[in-house]
């Protein structure tokens, strides 16, 4: 049975359908999709738990009255048989992750979870973003393996959305002085993406000494600015293989690799798979 069939059907229906599922969670889609010019989705319901994901681009993304406007990074969930609407911008490319689930007749307590939240934070630069593309490369490879494969994933990254919302609040408030300086260190390596940055470069741009400067990005970013570095490099490369011609040789010189090997290595183990796979993961229909 198609998938697109499986994901319009009541849950319960779904279990006998579904190969090598023999407990909950039921994933009836997971797919990456490439929204074409015009396309949009207005005043849907489904019978199913949805989490939507961009992978890039902009799209108003309306549920239940409320009102987002999503971007790159962003990760949604809504609840079943809530309305929800997804308009991409004209001009403005939309390529997201859809995952489509189900407990069967097991509760799943989401409001213990993510608080009643439809916007469970942005995964740009996070583990999640590995974990949704890797859920979407094993659905769509056969056997029980994979699909435990699957399940495990969509467990962990609800965990990973339910940490963030427990932490959003500490976020917001803490050491909003230096948030600036970590805000000029940022957009001068994405300025820079596209070679080698020297943390004394870093020093400089933020006036900070280089071991307190280190902290105080990990701290609130999560990782080293080299590390922050080589994900803008992965996202860019995402970015252009989604919207150009380009070969992946071209692709690596562009992101700031002169040897292809390299940079299809330091793909592979951020991502989980090559960028050859990341496009033949694409849907665009």
């Amino acid at each position: 049975m198609n998938h697109f069939e499986l994901v319009s059907m009541p849950p319960a229906d779904t279990i006998g359908k579904l190969p090598d599922y023999f407990f909950p969670p039921y994933i009836t889609l997971a797919h990456m999709f490439h929204a074409p010019r015009g396309w949009l989705v207005r005043d849907r319901e489904l019978t199913q738990f949805v989490l939507q994901y961009v992978v890039d681009g902009f799209a108003y993304y309306p549920v239940a009255g409320r009102h987002y406007e999503t971007r790159r990074g962003d990760l949604l969930f809504h609840r079943p048989h809530e309305r929800h609407s997804i308009l991409p911008v004209d001009e403005v490319p939309y390529v997201c992750i859809s995952i489509v689930f189900h407990f069967g007749m097991q509760p799943f307590p989401y409001d213990d979870l993510f608080r009643g939240n439809h916007l469970l934070g942005n995964y740009a630069d996070h583990p999640v973003d590995k974990m949704l593309a890797q859920l979407v490369s094993h659905y769509r490879q056969p056997g029980l393996l994979h699909q435990i494969l699957c399940q495990g994933l969509l467990m962990q990254i609800f965990a990973e959305a339910a940490r963030w919302n427990e932490n959003d609040d500490a976020r917001s408030s803490s050491h909003s002085l230096n948030i600036p300086k970590l805000v000029l260190v940022k957009n001068y390596l994405h300025d820079h993406f596209n070679r080698d940055v020297q943390i004394k470069e870093l020093e400089q741009v933020s006036g900070l000494s280089r071991n307190y400067l280190l902290a105080l990005f990990r701290k609130h970013v999560g990782m080293s600015p080299k590390q922050y570095l080589t994900r803008l490099r992965v996202n860019k490369a995402k970015e252009l293989a989604i919207q150009s011609n380009y070969t992946v040789s071209e692709i690596a010189e562009r992101v700031g690799y002169s040897d292809v090997q390299t940079f299809g290595r330091m793909f592979k183990k951020k991502t989980g798979q090559t960028l050859t796979q990341f496009c033949s993961n694409l849907v665009y229909s």
